[in-house]
């Protein structure tokens, strides 16, 4: 399958629905009513301002566990996709942070969601939550066991975190395709809100050899331009958010801004650009 097959286009735009604080976590507010209602909100405002996809975060459940989320997390974001998905026909994805990739997979292999994101996939990050170790081993084999077809979208060198080994982004991505299979890899910048460089994009599209990269943090309608010359999709939050504020709700005028911006860049160069043998892998 690939970008078009998946997304209807080769150069997707991906917007993320923070989820309010879920059961168990330190802000949890006690309504999973209103965790529905916000999100049920955000996802109408990104699939009305055009967006190609969207992804589920339990962003605000800071600070995370670095591993195992709990089951009650688990059973609110399944809840919570499922509406999104009585209310929107793109696909979706699931990101469970800090790191429980086996979680993500479990709730999209049984809500028949489309992807999944990994913050890490391979090697060792030290990060807030403390040392993460990648585990791709123990992912890819109980995709195998569900059945499941659901694609991995891995980090490298993800946000937020410092890697314990030498920091080559060209030896990372060909580590996280390569010897972690995931299905394409994302790029941002030192913290949420932060763009990748577009040097390091390029880096990282060369290395990654015709699988798909995705600018993972700090688009904006200004720099979305730019940065696009060199990944094939972005996944965008921050400057979609009401007044740019990654605590407020979603805008569906800043969405539109956002999609129109991209799109004028993409057709200028002419969409193409995008190589259209870029695969994601069975």
């Amino acid at each position: 399958m690939d970008l078009y097959q998946l997304f209807k286009t080769q150069t997707p735009i991906i917007g993320v629905v923070h989820l309010l604080p879920l059961p168990t976590s330190a802000r949890w507010g006690g309504s999973l009513k209103a965790v529905i209602d916000r999100a049920e909100q955000e996802a109408t405002a990104l699939a009305s301002g055009g967006v190609d996809g969207i992804i589920v975060e339990n962003f605000f459940d800071a600070p995370f566990t670095k591993n195992q989320v709990d089951p009650a997390v688990v059973s609110a974001m399944t809840v919570v996709v499922q509406r999104i998905q009585n209310l929107v026909t793109l696909p979706i994805g699931l990101n469970v942070l800090r790191n429980d990739g086996k979680s993500a997979m479990a709730i999209a292999s049984c809500v028949k969601a489309q992807f999944i994101r990994v913050n890490v996939l391979t090697g060792v990050m030290a990060t807030d939550q403390g040392l993460i170790e990648g585990e791709a081993h123990q992912l890819l084999r109980y995709r195998r066991e569900l059945g499941s077809d659901v694609k991995i979208f891995a980090d490298v060198l993800v946000k937020h975190a410092r890697p314990l080994s030498s920091p080559n982004l060209t030896v990372a991505v060909k580590d996280t395709i390569e010897r972690g299979l995931a299905d394409a890899v994302i790029l941002s910048g030192w913290a949420t809100g932060s763009p990748p460089n577009l040097e390091d994009l390029e880096l990282a599209c060369g290395a990654a050899a015709g699988t798909p990269v995705f600018i993972g943090s700090g688009a904006n309608w200004e720099n979305i331009d730019t940065l696009m010359q060199a990944a094939n999709g972005v996944i965008v939050s921050s400057s979609l958010k009401r007044h740019g504020k990654i605590e407020q709700p979603i805008d569906p005028i800043r969405v539109s801004q956002f999609v129109e911006a991209a799109h004028r860049s993409w057709n200028s160069k002419g969409e193409s650009k995008s190589i259209p043998s870029v695969k994601l892998h069975s």
